[in-house]
């Protein structure tokens, strides 16, 4: 048993908790009105002239937004340590805690799928850090991790 997550507990309580434990339920989140930190502990990916202004930006999915949201959420839960937080299915919207592997710091990625219902859709995901004021790098190879594996699932 890894004793750095009790340790950390004493400072940060959500790092001795496990899954989603130690955090409020998410409400639904308004994308467009966003306002990241000064840190450098978060990363947004979303369409182009989207606002706030993502650092990677995803071309629309030519498919329902129906059918996007369902393959976001089945990459989300194929990810090691990723944990429901909130869904808001008829939003389109869901939220998760991801817990690092050594230290159980919890960090936060919401998923939000827009468009109308035939499509084309887009993506918006949003991944940042709990505690802490740099995240290494984390967040942000996080969503490119998410986004290759949404890709390779439309690929089949």
């Amino acid at each position: 048993m890894n004793p750095l997550p009790w340790l950390l507990s004493v400072v940060m309580p959500a790092c001795g908790s496990e899954g989603v434990r130690g955090l409020p339920v998410p409400p639904p989140m308004d994308v467009a009105a966003i306002v990241r930190p000064a840190s450098p502990n978060t990363a947004l990916a979303g369409p182009d002239g989207h606002s706030p202004a993502p650092d990677r930006v995803i071309a629309p999915y030519p498919i329902p937004p129906d059918v996007l949201y369902r393959a976001v959420r089945a990459v989300a839960r194929d990810q090691d340590r990723t944990f429901p937080a909130a869904h808001y299915d008829e939003l389109r919207q869901a939220h998760y805690v991801v817990r690092s592997k050594w230290a159980n710091f919890p960090d936060l990625v919401t998923i939000a799928v827009a468009g109308p219902e035939t499509g084309p859709s887009t993506l918006v995901v949003y991944s940042r850090s709990v505690y802490g004021h740099s995240d290494l790098g984390v967040n942000r190879a996080r969503i490119e991790v998410w986004l290759a594996a949404l890709s390779t699932a439309f690929e089949r």
